[in-house]
C-alpha cells in the first residue's frame, strides 16, 4: 500500500525546520590536540553567535566549554578573522600537564589568557587607543614556551592599517606596558603562519603585499631569532608575484615543508635554509582548501618523518604521505570533506563532514585510519533518507569552459509530486569569490530539498579547489564569467530535463550576491535572492576594509583607469534590466558591503516597478549569526519561491514583494563616493579598513570567505 503523500514541489511536508537549521548547528573550528587532550573553538547561535573554546579530556563523555558569556573568542584580523585561541602549558608534570587558553576577545581585541582552575580570563595585552584597534590572529608559541607568537593588525584614528608578527609574553606584562609586546617582523602588508624552528633559532612566515591576495602571490620568508626576540637577516625562501605559498611546517631545525601552488596546483613541497624546493608529491589536485582563512592547516607533520595530509578538488579527503618512498596512502574513511588537521606529532585531530555526516571534531589514528567522533556539530541528524544525495558534475560553459557543480535533488521518501515534470530548483552562487562549494551535510540546502526544491550549487571559474588556471580565469572577468558558468550550468540542468526551466531561481552573498543580481538581468532565471550582495564596485572599492581593498584589481582592474568597467559590472547601474522578482536581505551593521548599496538597489527596482522585498537584520554584520536572523532569513526564503513559483509552503510567514520606490534610507551626500574616491590613485581608491564583523556563512557551503561570506 503506497501511503506517501502528493503534493506540489515546494509544499513536501518536511519535519527539517528553519528553527532546525538556525538554532540545531554549532559551528565548529581550529581544533587543537596535546596527548589525550583536544580543544577546538565553538558557536553559540541562540547567544547571538558568539563564540567559544571547548575542551575535550580523556575519560570525559561531553566536552568542557572553557568560556562562558558574554565572553567572545572572536578575532577580526582580515575583518574574517580565523584561529582565536591557543593552547598553552601552565604547569604540571609531564605525566599530566595543565594547560590553558590564549583568546582574542571579539568585543576589545585584546588577547586574554583563561588558566585552569579560574573562570575569568586576565590580559594579555594592552588596551589600544582605538576600540579594538589592536588585533591578534594565527597564534603560535615560542619554542620556549613562554611567549605567543601571532600576527598583529594595527588600526588608528584615521583608518589606516598596519600589520606585524609580534611576541606577547604569557606574564601579562604587556598588558600595563606596551613596549612588552616585541615587534619581530615587520614591513610587509601582510602576514600569515608565523612558525618557530624546534630548536628556537630560526622563524619562517608568510608574507605578501598589496594589491595580491594570498592565492595570487605570497613569499615563505626566513630569519634567525636574537635573544631579544626579534629578527635578523630575513630572506625569501620560495614565493613570488605568481606563486602562492602556504602554510610552512618544519621538518627539522634546518628545513622546511610547505605547500605551493608553483606547479599550477597548491602542492606539499620541502626546503632547506638554503637550496631548492622539491616536490614532494606532484599532482593535479589541490592540498589545501584555499589561502585566505589564518590559522587552518591542511596538513600535520608526524614525529615518525609522515605527514597526515588533505588533498582532492573542492572536497578533499585525508591521506598520509611518507617523503622517504613518496608514497600517498588514503586513509579509509566515510568522512568525505575534511576543513583542517592538527597534531602534537603522535596525536591527530581534525574537522570533517560528509554529505549525511554533520561537520565534526574527529581524533584520527593514523596507522589504522580510525576515526572517533568527539563532537558534532549537531546533536541529532534528519533521517538520511531526507538528505540529498549530491551527485557531481560537469556542465560546458561559454566557448567550451568545463564548470564544475553539484546536483543536490529534491528528496523525500513520504511525498509523491502532484506535479508532472521536472522539479523547481535553485542555483546556489558561493561567494569569495575566489572559495568553492562542497558537498558536506548543509541542513539549509536539505531544508529546500526536503520541501521539494532542487539545489544547483556552481563552482564557477575563479573557484578553488580545480588549479591556479581555474581560479585565474575570474582575472578582470568578475560579473561576466561567472555569470556565465551559473548560466550555463542552469540551462544544462533544464536541458537534460531535471530542472523546470519556470521555475529556476538563483541566489547568492556577498560577492554571490553580485553575480546573482547580474545574472537576474538576462531570461535563465525566474527570480532571485541577494544576501548582503554587491550592488556597486566603485562604492566597494572606496569602502571596504584593507585586507580586500585591492582585490578588485584582479577581480576588475586597477582604478582609475577602469572606472568605467567598474560602472558597468555593477548590479546597480543594471537594475533597469532586471525583470524578475528580487529578495534583498542585508545586515544593518554590515562594514564589508555596507546597508547603503542594498539601499540603492532597492530605489532603483523601485523606480522600475521590479517586484521586490526588502529583510534588514538590526545589529548583523556581513553574515547572520544570530538564530533568530537565520530562522528568519530561511522562512522568508522560502517564502518568497512560494510567491514566485506558485506554491504554499505550509507553517511558514508570507512575504510581501512590492513595486514601489521606498523612502531614502540614508542622507543623499553618502549615498556615492566622491569624484576624488573614484579617480584618484589606485591606492586610494579603496577603503583603508573601515572596522567590519568577520563574515560568517550562513550555510556552511564555504571553506573561506572573501568579499564575502556564505
Amino acid at each position: 500500500m503506497n501511503d506517501r503523500l502528493t503534493t506540489p514541489y515546494g509544499a513536501w511536508p518536511s519535519p527539517i525546520a528553519a528553527s532546525d537549521v538556525a538554532r540545531g548547528e554549532r559551528r565548529l573550528g581550529f581544533p587543537s590536540v596535546a596527548g589525550e587532550v583536544v580543544w577546538w573553538e565553538e558557536s553559540r547561535p541562540d547567544e547571538g553567535g558568539r563564540n567559544t573554546i571547548m575542551r575535550q579530556d580523556p575519560g570525559r563523555s561531553t566536552p568542557t566549554e572553557l568560556l562562558d558569556a558574554p565572553w567572545n573568542a572572536r578575532t577580526r584580523v582580515h575583518e574574517y578573522g580565523g584561529r582565536s585561541y591557543l593552547p598553552v602549558p601552565t604547569g604540571g608534570d609531564d605525566a599530566e600537564p595543565q594547560y590553558g587558553i590564549v583568546f582574542a576577545e571579539y568585543t576589545d581585541q585584546r588577547l586574554y589568557l583563561r588558566e585552569p582552575g579560574s573562570a575569568t580570563p586576565r590580559p594579555l595585552t594592552p588596551t589600544p587607543d582605538v576600540t579594538a584597534g589592536l588585533r591578534y590572529a594565527d597564534l603560535t608559541l615560542t619554542s620556549a614556551s613562554d611567549r605567543v607568537l601571532c600576527v598583529r593588525e594595527s588600526h588608528d584614528a584615521e583608518g589606516n592599517v598596519s600589520r606585524a608578527i609580534v611576541s606577547v609574553p604569557l606574564s601579562g606584562a604587556a598588558a600595563e606596558d606596551p613596549t612588552e609586546v616585541t615587534e619581530v617582523v615587520t614591513g610587509a602588508d601582510f602576514y600569515a603562519c608565523p612558525t618557530p624552528s624546534p630548536d628556537g633559532q630560526h622563524l619562517a612566515w608568510i608574507s605578501w603585499y598589496h594589491p595580491r591576495m594570498p592565492w595570487d602571490g605570497t613569499e615563505l620568508r626566513a630569519g634567525t631569532l636574537t635573544e631579544s626576540g626579534q629578527i635578523t637577516g630575513p630572506y625569501t625562501l620560495k614565493g613570488g608575484v605568481t606563486e602562492s605559498v602556504l602554510a610552512p611546517t618544519w621538518r627539522d631545525n634546518e628545513g622546511l615543508y610547505f605547500i605551493t601552488d608553483w606547479s599550477g596546483w597548491w602542492n606539499p613541497y620541502e626546503i632547506g635554509l638554503t637550496g631548492q624546493a622539491i616536490p614532494l608529491y606532484p599532482a593535479e589536485e589541490e592540498f589545501t582548501n584555499g589561502a585566505g582563512e589564518l590559522g587552518a592547516r591542511p596538513y600535520c607533520r608526524l614525529d615518525d618523518g609522515r605527514i597526515v595530509c588533505l588533498h582532492g578538488n573542492a572536497d578533499l579527503g585525508i591521506s598520509i604521505l611518507d617523503p622517504t618512498t613518496v608514497e600517498l596512502e588514503p586513509l579509509e574513511t566515510s568522512l568525505t570533506s575534511w576543513q583542517a588537521l592538527a597534531s602534537d606529532g603522535v596525536n591527530v585531530v581534525g574537522l570533517a563532514s560528509a554529505p549525511d555526516t554533520p561537520q565534526s571534531v574527529v581524533r584520527v589514528v593514523p596507522d589504522t585510519g580510525r576515526i572517533e567522533t568527539l563532537r558534532r556539530s549537531l546533536d541529532e541528524t534528519p533521517d538520511p533518507a531526507l538528505l540529498p544525495t549530491p551527485r557531481h558534475e560537469t556542465f560546458d560553459g561559454r566557448y567550451g569552459r568545463t564548470v564544475h557543480a553539484t546536483v543536490h535533488p529534491p528528496t523525500n521518501p513520504h511525498v509523491n509530486s502532484e506535479d508532472d515534470g521536472p522539479a523547481p530548483y535553485v542555483v546556489w552562487v558561493h561567494g569569495g569569490p575566489i572559495s568553492h562549494a562542497t558537498s558536506q551535510l548543509d541542513l539549509a540546502k536539505a531544508y529546500f530539498t526536503s520541501r521539494g526544491i532542487g539545489v544547483l550549487t556552481v563552482n564557477y571559474g575563479g573557484s578553488t579547489g580545480y588549479g591556479r588556471t581555474y581560479r585565474e580565469r575570474l582575472h578582470g572577468q568578475w560579473g561576466i564569467l561567472d555569470v556565465e558558468d551559473v548560466t550555463a550550468a542552469a540551462r544544462a540542468l533544464v536541458e537534460r530535463g531535471i530542472a523546470d526551466p519556470e521555475r529556476v531561481a538563483v541566489r547568492g552573498s556577498s560577492a554571490g550576491g553580485l553575480t546573482t543580481l547580474l545574472a537576474l538581468t538576462g531570461d535563465t532565471f525566474a527570480c532571485g535572492m541577494s544576501a548582503y550582495g554587491v550592488t556597486d564596485l566603485l562604492r566597494l572599492a572606496s569602502e571596504t576594509h584593507d585586507f580586500e581593498s585591492r582585490f578588485l584589481d584582479s577581480l576588475v582592474g586597477p582604478l582609475p583607469g577602469y572606472a568605467e568597467t567598474y560602472r558597468e559590472r555593477s548590479p546597480i547601474n543594471r537594475a533597469p534590466e532586471i525583470q524578475a522578482p528580487v529578495l534583498v536581505l542585508q545586515g544593518s551593521e554590515d562594514n564589508v558591503v555596507p546597508p547603503a548599496q542594498a539601499h540603492q538597489l532597492l530605489r532603483v527596482l523601485g523606480e522600475n516597478g521590479i517586484r521586490h522585498s526588502y529583510l534588514e537584520f538590526e545589529g548583523e554584520g556581513h553574515g547572520l549569526r544570530a538564530a533568530e536572523s537565520r530562522q528568519r532569513a530561511l522562512e522568508a526564503e522560502l517564502a518568497f519561491y512560494g510567491r514566485v513559483f506558485g506554491f504554499t509552503p505550509p507553517g511558514v510567514p508570507e512575504i510581501e514583494l512590492v513595486t514601489e520606490r521606498p523612502e531614502p534610507v540614508a542622507p543623499p551626500e553618502e549615498e556615492q563616493p566622491t569624484t576624488a574616491e573614484v579617480t584618484g590613485e589606485a591606492g586610494d581608491a579603496a577603503g583603508t579598513g573601515g572596522a567590519s564583523e568577520a563574515a560568517e556563512p550562513s550555510t556552511g557551503e564555504e571553506t573561506r570567505p572573501a568579499v564575502e561570506s556564505a
